[in-house]
């Protein structure tokens, strides 16, 4: 018997990695700094996996001139599959069951999803209905009955969990199946007056999100997140939107996703239809009821067509500064003091006498609204 076989090589080959290796690694290659999503998609392509891919990436970003480059630490990706476990929450990846084929579709699709709640929505049906913060109470209206009806024939509304004509449809539509899609990570609830209503969601529909665990939504996650709910659906709904929103971005995702954009109309002298308006103007269908949104889907009718109801009435004019919600009144004052000169956000802050927490979320909800702009050095406009 020789040394040899006494003491047996220790130069195995190494186990193939593990289908939770292979994710977790895909997950830390997408967190490294300035891998986007078609970098991510063109990493894995070139080198066969996540692991080798994370290999080459020091040299690629040597080859683009970023020298010292580091990969993002373990430790990182760890906290975040952690801080999910707290959560409660699934991380669903691109090509497993149930990714939406739809939104696998698109040339930008998430390659991840957090998930919390029933992930089975996923594979139903599914219509976006959007619509503006500062809603009117006919908005909301329209909003709830749209969301109920569309819910009856079968189809889960997708929302994106904000105030005013969002938070109304995921509201009626949570009996029959709803999901709301953040901007932040899916264990941070934005606003914070809808946590009750997030928690709702959680126990009975689905919330998901594609941003990092724990990560606070800021003004530039929005677009993106909206991407997701018109890619979520063949067909996006806008109940009310003002001439520059985010649910205008929305449906300019959903054309541009070759998805159907409907609109409901509005007062031509109401602000808060402008939006809608515009779009029925550019080839949009006009919605009366969900039987409108159903004609434009026959194919995916789940339920006989419902009836047709009257149109509704015009909106009423806006409501005088003495009936206007807390939130309306601050959005206000905050307009009033800025003009087309930057003014810094501190000395807007000690100027409205309102605590930061809450002028913050004001300034964003603004901000996504088109009405406010950010400029270097932390100073605020208006837009022009």
């Amino acid at each position: 018997m020789t040394d040899k076989d006494l003491h047996p090589s220790s130069t195995h080959p190494p186990l193939p990695p593990t289908q939770e290796d292979e994710q977790f690694a895909r997950l830390r290659l997408l967190r490294s700094r300035r891998v986007g999503i078609s970098t991510y998609r063109r990493l894995l392509d070139e080198h066969g996996s996540a692991q080798e891919a994370l290999k080459a990436l020091p040299e690629v970003a040597r080859a683009a001139g970023i020298s010292d480059y580091r990969i993002c630490p373990e430790g990182v990706v760890q906290a975040e599959l952690n801080a999910a476990r707290r959560a409660g929450a699934r991380l669903l990846v691109e090509g497993e069951a149930p990714y939406p084929r739809l939104l696998s579709d698109l040339p930008d699709a998430p390659p991840f999803l957090w998930l919390i709640g029933d992930p089975a929505l996923l594979g139903r049906p599914m219509i976006s209905l959007v619509g503006a913060r500062n809603a009117s109470s006919l908005g909301l209206r329209m909003a709830r009955n749209l969301a109920a009806e569309l819910g009856e024939a079968g189809f889960v509304v997708v929302s994106g969990l904000a105030r005013g004509i969002d938070a109304a449809a995921h509201e009626a539509a949570l009996p029959r199946g709803t999901i709301a899609v953040q901007a932040g990570g899916v264990d941070i609830i934005y606003p914070n007056e809808n946590t009750a209503l997030a928690r709702q969601i959680a126990a009975q529909g689905l919330r998901l999100a594609e941003q990092p665990m724990g990560l606070q939504p800021m003004a530039r996650h929005f677009p993106r997140r909206n991407r997701i709910i018109s890619g979520l659906s063949r067909a996006t709904v806008v109940v009310e939107a003002a001439a520059r929103s985010g649910s205008l971005i929305t449906a300019r995702d959903a054309l541009d996703q070759g998805r159907d954009v409907l609109a409901v109309p509005g007062h031509p002298m109401d602000a808060r239809a402008a939006g809608c308006n515009m779009l029925i103007r550019d080839g949009a269908v006009l919605v009366r009821s969900a039987a409108d949104v159903l004609e434009v889907l026959p194919d995916e009718k789940t339920q006989p067509p419902l009836p047709r109801s009257k149109p509704p009435a015009a909106p009423r004019p806006e409501t005088s500064p003495r009936n206007q919600s807390p939130v309306a009144k601050l959005h206000a004052q905050i307009l009033s003091r800025l003009g087309h000169a930057p003014v810094a956000e501190d000395q807007l802050i000690r100027d409205l006498q309102v605590p930061s927490s809450d002028v913050a979320p004001a300034l964003l909800d603004l901000e996504m609204e088109g009405e406010i702009q950010r400029q270097p050095g932390g100073l605020l406009s208006r837009s022009a």
